[in-house]
């Protein structure tokens, strides 16, 4: 703000000055944009390339932004007079929030005169507040009733418990779990929020529950892969994730594989689902153990440990979005016009993938293979040409070889409607695993990996069923220790959906 000895003595001052600031204003404006695009086309990059430095990138990224939007924000409210509102684009507050009404009455009597006031109207505005969530003790109270006649004593059988004598409620248990690997709060600042609110749970204490409720969550793990391999059609991808070693101070790599049954975007009414397997290491035969009992097609990268899967029981499809990517790099960093080209011819084949996104597979396959397959043999034709002109060993000439030695596993697509262009649903499931290595750092130990596996299974596919993981996780942890095991498949989320959200409708309001 200006100091009252320099605001401006004359209206040709306050012109200049307006200007400048809003020359200042247009600057900050671009600087923001600029950082948005970078932003944007790091996160493309993220997924496609597993690397570190990219992550450090888009943290930075990601506080300079924060950085310079909270200056702005300053700015503008600094600037204008407190009778002023601020105005600014904003979406209505969402009905099913609890409201709470604060009356602002003023003196009944008239300061002026003192003659009696009679209602005229009223002005009213909101405003979004927030309170921290609260920590209750719950009692659970089993009266001792006894016969007059016989002296029968009778009692109610005490309430079962998620973990067998744990402090612990359901509610409480999935805040910690969906805390940790939705939100991406390791246990440690879990441990220091908590102690904020009066309470303290150590970080030991807290492992112990997770450890608890994924030995107890193991069988819907189970039943989960049951109907995950039954699908005739699967994504997979997976992704590094640093692993204590014990006794070394030091981490190596783990992996977290995901395989994805997904297909509405095909027509099909089938619950979509995420399923996480964890393994010490990256060695082909990992995926081979997951899949032993799946028969049909399977979407992945290039990777070599998936190339003894396929045969007659497992049929290769590969990813345009890795061609893509590849390309999209060249045209990037080297401003390659050949490399433009490839992405345009591309980009037509997605495009008309926009267009039958959720239809039924008979009419996919038609469209297909009368709009994208004289795309498709261009495009082919379009390669081998390209790559007699451009140099061998050039990166160009490497991305244009990555396409044509999988050509056939790239064009499987055009000839299955039930089939995906690319394998962009694997890639999403591992979004939150990426945000949260982060955070978390590394995993304790395999034994902590698996359990990682077993929890992000749940979340993920409750994300995919567009339900509140930790509503969801709530329900379950209170009735699956008396819930019959084999009909275990009945918590699976998307058998749920409907009583979570009766529940959540006929809950009465905060």
């Amino acid at each position: 703000m200006l100091e009252a000895d320099a605001l401006p003595e004359t209206a040709e001052e306050l012109r200049q000055l307006v200007l400048k600031q809003r020359v200042a204003l247009a600057e900050r404006d671009g600087i923001i944009d600029r950082l948005k695009a970078q932003l944007a086309w790091l996160r493309r990059q993220q997924f496609g390339r597993s690397s570190e430095k990219i992550e450090r990138e888009i943290a930075q990224l990601e506080l300079q932004l924060e950085d310079l939007e909270e200056n702005t924000s300053a700015s503008v409210t600094a600037a204008a007079p407190e009778h002023v509102a601020v105005r600014s684009a904003r979406q209505p507050l969402p009905d099913h929030l609890p409201r709470e009404e604060v009356v602002h009455q003023p003196a009944c009597s008239c300061p002026d005169c003192g003659g009696t006031m009679r209602r005229l109207g009223e002005d009213s505005s909101q405003m979004l507040e927030y309170r921290p969530a609260s920590f209750r003790v719950v009692k659970h109270v089993r009266p001792k009733l006894v016969c007059r006649r016989c002296e029968r004593i009778v009692q109610s059988e005490a309430p079962s418990r998620p973990i067998a004598r744990g402090l612990a409620g359901p509610g409480l248990l999935a805040h910690v779990l969906v805390a940790k690997y939705a939100d991406h709060l390791p246990l440690y600042r879990q441990s220091e929020i908590y102690a904020r609110e009066g309470v303290e749970l150590d970080r030991s204490t807290l492992a112990g529950w997770v450890g608890g409720v994924c030995a107890l969550l193991e069988p819907l793990d189970e039943a989960l892969a049951k109907e995950t391999f039954q699908a005739g059609k699967l994504h997979t991808d997976d992704t590094p994730v640093p692993v204590l070693a014990p006794g070394h101070g030091k981490t190596r790599t783990g992996r977290l594989w995901v395989y994805v049954r997904d297909d509405r975007t095909a027509g099909d009414s089938t619950p979509p689902m995420v399923l996480f397997r964890y393994s010490a290491d990256r060695k082909g035969e990992r995926p081979r153990v997951h899949l032993q009992s799946f028969k049909g097609f399977l979407q992945a990268d290039g990777y070599a440990g998936y190339s003894r899967l396929y045969g007659n029981a497992i049929v290769e499809v590969a990813c345009w979005a890795h061609v893509r990517r590849k390309l999209h790099d060249e045209y990037v960093d080297k401003g390659s016009e050949l490399a433009r080209q490839a992405l345009e011819r591309i980009g037509l084949l997605y495009d008309i993938e926009t267009g039958i996104r959720g239809h039924q597979p008979a009419v996919r396959q038609a469209v297909r293979q009368a709009r994208a397959g004289p795309v498709l043999e261009e495009l082919r034709q379009w390669l081998d040409t390209t790559l007699r002109r451009v140099p061998g060993r050039s990166d160009l000439a490497a991305a244009i070889r990555y396409a044509r030695s999988r050509w056939e596993q790239l064009c499987r697509y055009r000839d299955d409607g039930r089939l995906e262009i690319d394998n962009s649903a694997a890639e999403r499931a591992l979004r939150g695993v990426a945000l949260g290595r982060k955070n978390w750092l590394f995993a304790g130990s395999d034994a902590g990996g698996q359990r990682a596996a077993t929890i992000y299974s749940l979340i993920e596919t409750c994300k995919l069923n567009a339900i509140d993981p930790e509503a969801y996780l709530r329900h379950v942890l209170t009735v699956i220790a008396d819930h019959p095991i084999n009909r275990v498949a009945e918590l699976l989320p998307w058998n749920l959906r409907d009583k979570l959200a009766n529940d959540k409708a006929t809950a009465p309001s905060a």
